[in-house]
């Protein structure tokens, strides 16, 4: 595994997710853990489990996430048939025109970051 040899690296690329983060916001109106837990769930029905080892969220952090998603009208969850304690998660029309849109559109980046993403 490489080392980063410099704080600054790491400030930079924090400064450039949170500018990618704002872009996402404008285009598609979702932040950049709900676009993640968007490409999470794709075509699938996944459990919240699987959304936080996709996404690298905490369970509490995931649990907002989703219902954050949940209320713009992007994911549905219902319980299982075998374990109703368990919820599953799948992607709405809306949520699928969302991330489909995200794919195929993107999301611009501005000159000074791109060495920081595509090296």
């Amino acid at each position: 595994m490489e080392k980063i040899q410099c704080i600054c690296v790491m400030r930079d690329l924090l400064k450039g997710l949170s500018e990618l983060e704002n872009r996402l916001e404008e285009a598609y109106g979702v932040s950049l853990n709900e676009a993640m837990v968007l490409c999470s769930v794709g075509a699938e029905t996944v459990t919240a489990g699987t959304i936080i080892s996709c996404t690298g969220l905490t369970s509490s952090h995931a649990s907002k996430v989703i219902r954050s998603v949940e209320d713009k009208g992007l994911l549905a969850r219902k319980l299982g048939e075998q374990d109703k304690r368990q919820m599953y998660f799948t992607l709405t029309r809306k949520g699928k025109a969302c991330l489909e849109n995200i794919k195929e559109q993107g999301v611009e980046v501005p000159e000074w970051l791109a060495p920081l993403f595509f090296r």
